[in-house]
């Protein structure tokens, strides 16, 4: 059974606010000597509270006098670099929630545009995009094909290399020559097949000269210009 979530706000009540003050005081002074006695580190813990007439030390004054010594002697600069109050710590949680909820929508978007690309391969028009759409799909059309382009490449090499060692040892054998011209052969269909496919989607990719719009003006993938809304999606508002 999972723990019900705590909502960090200040508890109204006063019974419940002190029952959960010394409950959680007793598990804080734990978590302490804990982390001092597995790491071997020094440190203390002083807690004020409305409950109590003085403050509550731990280990001991004597040991939290050393502790703050010892924090005393160190120069301004280093007391302060790792400080946070409740105020600092809830704006880099924030932060660090704005950048994850930035690299969700990212990883949405190219989701949504690389669906787009495979309903267009299977035929169907790309009805109600805008400008932004098109130029992400642009983009990662572009993105695709330089893969390919890189495989293309490495099979061809790795093709040649493996041709002209066949050749070398082959020469003498008309039959086995026969049989390599014709591998040869294939394989430079199989290349026009892949080249002709190329530059069907270059012609996708290239929407200046079936849609409409200039391609003077710069624009950026996935969102990252100063639109900043997506493409008209129900479940992406």
């Amino acid at each position: 059974m999972t723990r019900k979530k705590v909502k960090l706000a200040y508890i109204s009540n006063d019974s419940a606010r002190k029952a959960t003050f010394k409950k959680r005081k007793k598990g804080l002074l734990k978590k302490v000597s804990e982390l001092s006695t597995l790491c071997g580190i020094d440190a203390c813990a002083i807690i004020f509270s409305p409950y109590d007439s003085q403050p509550e030390v731990w280990p001991s004054p004597l040991g939290v006098q050393c502790v703050l010594s010892q924090f005393k002697k160190m120069p301004e600069m280093e007391q302060s670099k790792k400080m946070v109050n409740q105020d600092s710590f809830l704006r880099q949680r924030i932060a660090k929630a704005n950048e994850q909820l930035k690299k969700q929508r990212k990883d949405n978007r190219e989701k949504e545009i690389t669906q787009v690309m495979f309903q267009s391969l299977t035929g169907k028009a790309l009805l109600n995009l805008n400008m932004m759409d098109l130029n992400d799909l642009g983009w990662l059309i572009e993105q695709n094909l330089k893969e390919i382009c890189k495989r293309m490449e490495a099979l061809n090499n790795g093709a040649s290399t493996h041709n002209s060692s066949n050749y070398g040892v082959v020469k003498n054998n008309g039959e086995a020559s026969q049989q390599q011209v014709d591998k040869s052969s294939g394989f430079d269909q199989m290349s026009m097949e892949a080249m002709q496919k190329q530059q069907w989607l270059l012609d996708l990719m290239n929407p200046q000269e079936h849609m409409g719009f200039g391609g003077e003006e710069i624009m950026y993938p996935f969102g990252e210009s100063s639109h900043s809304t997506l493409w008209s999606n129900p479940l992406y508002p």
